[in-house]
């Protein structure tokens, strides 16, 4: 059975469970989730596709114009899955999806009408992930790392934040990478914002670099700081402090734990480490897939972690950042966004990365 009837078998379950008779899936994410990877965007910045998906529990449905249908069946190779194409002209007001789930309980990814929202529910169903997206989670993840390596380490002071971010999104979209998130922050911009968006600002001293870069639908996350001159023993105390809670997320994140617990844990590595407060500054990252976050980890949050799930901590201390991508494994976790040649500190067996000294 290929990966796609796998999924398909999976999600009907799900509807089955719910007593769901048609599933309507409009976002960019869910799109790539239950194709195996296909692309339904035009719009980079947009959250819905320019194709819906309609899976019932003998038919898999795609909604789209004449526009897009070529390249779907085309490259995106969604005939040969199996989906049944129905097409409109470009300038006609699509209602398909509405008339093929007449008469249909439908649920859907989000807003739609006459349909339940089990986004949240959906949320959840996608992080379990099948082993091909494993692979191709660590596929990325070397993408990602890489990207990320070279665009640093081409830092230098007197680059804008713009220029930052535009290396930043070089190194990644040449290898077929989509830096989704592109943030950077310089000097004083770090401490001031956990969400940095790049500005004109010249860099002086230190950099941070943030990038969420997505390939096949699925989204890896990692942050890096890079420092010119000698670093403060204030600034080295924070970063020490972070990477520990970070090994602390990273650590507890096994297969039959629960989500809230290892939160906790993580609280209180932040008041063993001398800051105590810093973690309700900042969420602190969750379960990953088709979105950066598919879900928060949360005080009391009741998932339990599973084997082959991703998970993307990211942990901060007023001017530093600690964020990588693991992928969660039967007998240990895999770092997918580590960079080889990158300083390190080993906390319990756990690498985390530090600043990088220009």
């Amino acid at each position: 059975m290929s990966e796609s009837e796998r999924k398909l078998r999976s999600i009907r379950t799900w509807m089955a469970g719910r007593n769901i008779d048609g599933l309507v899936l409009q976002k960019v994410g869910s799109f790539a989730w239950a194709t195996c990877g296909a692309a339904s965007y035009i719009n980079i910045a947009s959250s819905e596709g320019v194709a819906t998906l309609l899976i019932t529990q003998d038919h898999q449905y795609l909604i789209t114009n004449n526009i897009e249908a070529p390249r779907l069946e085309q490259e995106e190779k969604l005939v040969e899955q199996g989906w049944e194409f129905h097409l409109t002209p470009w300038h006609v007001n699509q209602a398909t999806v509405s008339e093929l789930g007449r008469e249909l309980k439908l649920a859907a990814d989000g807003p739609f009408p006459n349909a339940i929202d089990l986004s949240t529910d959906l949320s959840r169903l996608r992080t379990n992930l099948t082993p091909e997206e494993g692979l191709r989670y660590q596929d990325l993840g070397k993408l990602c790392s890489h990207a990320m390596g070279i665009a640093a380490r081409a830092v230098r002071p007197g680059q804008t934040e713009f220029e930052i971010a535009a290396r930043l999104a070089m190194e990644a979209e040449q290898q077929g990478v989509q830096a989704i998130v592109n943030l950077i922050a310089t000097d004083g911009r770090i401490a001031a914002f956990r969400h940095p968006l790049p500005t004109s600002k010249k860099l002086e001293k230190v950099a941070m670099l943030i990038l969420c870069g997505r390939k096949n639908g699925l989204v890896c996350s990692l942050t890096r700081m890079v420092h010119f001159g000698p670093i403060s023993s204030a600034l080295q105390r924070k970063v020490s402090a972070c990477a520990r809670v970070d090994a602390a997320f990273i650590g507890s994140t096994r297969p039959g734990q629960i989500l809230g617990n290892i939160f906790e844990r993580a609280v209180s590595a932040y008041a063993a480490n001398g800051f105590p407060d810093e973690w309700q500054k900042h969420h602190q990252g969750g379960a990953a897939g088709y979105e950066p976050r598919e879900y928060l980890a949360v005080p009391g949050s009741p998932e339990l972690v599973i084997a082959g799930q991703v998970y993307a901590w990211n942990p901060s201390i007023t001017g530093c950042k600690s964020e990588d991508t693991i992928l969660v494994g039967e007998t240990h976790n895999e770092v997918l966004t580590e960079i080889p040649d990158w300083p390190k500190i080993i906390i319990d067996g756990i690498a985390r990365p530090l600043v990088l000294e220009m």
